[in-house]
This record gives structure tokens, sequence and C-alpha cells, in this order.
């Protein structure tokens, strides 16, 4: 077999051989065969898959939004509306993650503005507002 050993793959994917098991335990990158000495025998290919896999996470896409465009970039009647509409789903599911963060970020800020940062921990206002229940 003319294979790479699952070493070169995630040497040259840049990724640790933890996350190729990870893939191929997901279904994201077959399982590769096994060379007579036992030892998996990936093709070219795989490398690519893999900095696809890697690029598409850092885009935000899960596991099984990736795999569907993996699907989908395997399926000759799919159209590029297809990915796109998917691309424009991820966006709004950012901007939600976007919108969460600055209201996040505005709580927490109020709550700083609240705590001069002297006296006691029992007279915290930061920790008094995380525990509502805690009515001294």
């Amino acid at each position: 077999m003319d294979g790479l050993k699952i070493g070169e793959v995630a040497r040259q994917a840049e990724v640790n051989l933890q996350t190729l098991h990870y893939y191929e335990r997901r279904g994201l990158i077959p399982k590769p065969p096994r060379t007579d000495s036992n030892y998996r025998s990936y093709p070219a290919e795989a490398v690519r898959r893999v900095r696809f896999i890697k690029r598409a996470q850092e885009l935000g896409f899960t596991l099984k939004e990736i795999k569907d465009l993996l699907s989908l970039r395997a399926a000759p009647r799919t159209r590029c509306a297809d990915v796109r509409r998917r691309a424009k789903i991820k966006v709004q599911d950012i901007e939600g993650k976007v919108r969460t963060l600055r209201a996040m970020r505005k709580a927490l800020n109020k709550l700083i503005g609240e705590c001069s940062g002297k006296g006691p921990v029992t007279e915290c206002p930061i920790l008094d507002a995380l525990d509502p229940e805690d009515k001294r």
C-alpha cells in the first residue's frame, strides 16, 4: 500500500493523533485500510480533509455541521447556494453569540463599577449579584 501513516497525516495536517482517531470515530474521515503489518494507511487526501475540518472549526462550524458540509462537497448535485445558505445560518448564529457576549460584558462592567475592590469579601457586590439567594 502506498498511503500515509497516521503520524505523517497528523504532522502534515498539524493535529495530534488523538484528533485523527476522534475524527474517524465521528465519521469525519473514513477509517483507512491497514497494511499487512497492521498500520493505518491513509490516502494523501486525508491531510486535505483534516485541514478542511480544522479550518471549518476555526470559522465556528460544529463537527456535525462540518460533516454536513463534507457530505455536500461530495454530492455532485449540490449547488453552491446550499453551502452559502449554511454559511449564512452560521453567521446568524455567531451574531447571536456576539449579542450574548456583549450583554455579558455590559453586566460584568456594571458589577465591576459597583465594586470598589475594598472591604471584606463578605460585602462584595459582585458575589452578592452572583448569589441572589444569599441576602445578608
